[in-house]
């Protein structure tokens, strides 16, 4: 089960927090009106570039975002300073188990019936290119919806 970051002013009665859930400071994404993408974010490098270009995406689109915070230490209040900044209408799901990403991943992009999920993948070396990880494996090969690859720039980190 994921936490979902929503501003309180902008939930209806029906979708207040359960207990013991974070609630910072968010837009709310309006039901069905627009084109959604669903992106796995952390702190890392590929991580961000991952929602570097969910960002582009959803502004080609005019899509919405769904953010799924994956980062252990979950620095939330850059990720909504830029989130807030770049105009797209966002949501900021924070899950409740970081160490099972992938599911958390293709059942947000199920439930909110998105049109992709945008996933970041580290750089390998020529052994580590013979396998995935396995949480980008599993994002691949189960969802149910397109899931667009990226990979870190090299150097960042």
């Amino acid at each position: 089960m994921s936490e979902t970051i929503q501003s309180p002013s902008d939930r209806a009665p029906s979708d207040r927090a359960r207990p013991g859930q974070t609630e910072l400071p968010t837009q709310s994404l309006p039901a069905g009106a627009q084109p959604l993408i669903v992106v796995g974010y952390s702190s890392r490098p590929e991580g961000r570039a991952a929602l570097k270009r969910a960002l582009s995406e959803a502004r080609l689109r005019g899509a919405g975002l769904v953010v799924v915070n994956t980062s252990p230490e979950l620095e939330t209040d850059g990720l909504t300073a830029e989130l807030a900044a770049s105009g797209v209408t966002y949501e900021i799901r924070i899950p409740a188990n970081v160490e099972d990403s992938a599911e958390e991943l293709i059942r947000t992009a199920e439930t909110t019936d998105a049109d992709f999920i945008v996933i970041g993948l580290r750089r390998r070396s020529p052994v580590g290119k013979l396998l995935l990880g396995s949480n980008a494996q599993r994002v691949l090969l189960d969802a149910a919806c397109p899931v667009l690859a990226v990979k870190a720039e090299p150097g960042a980190g």
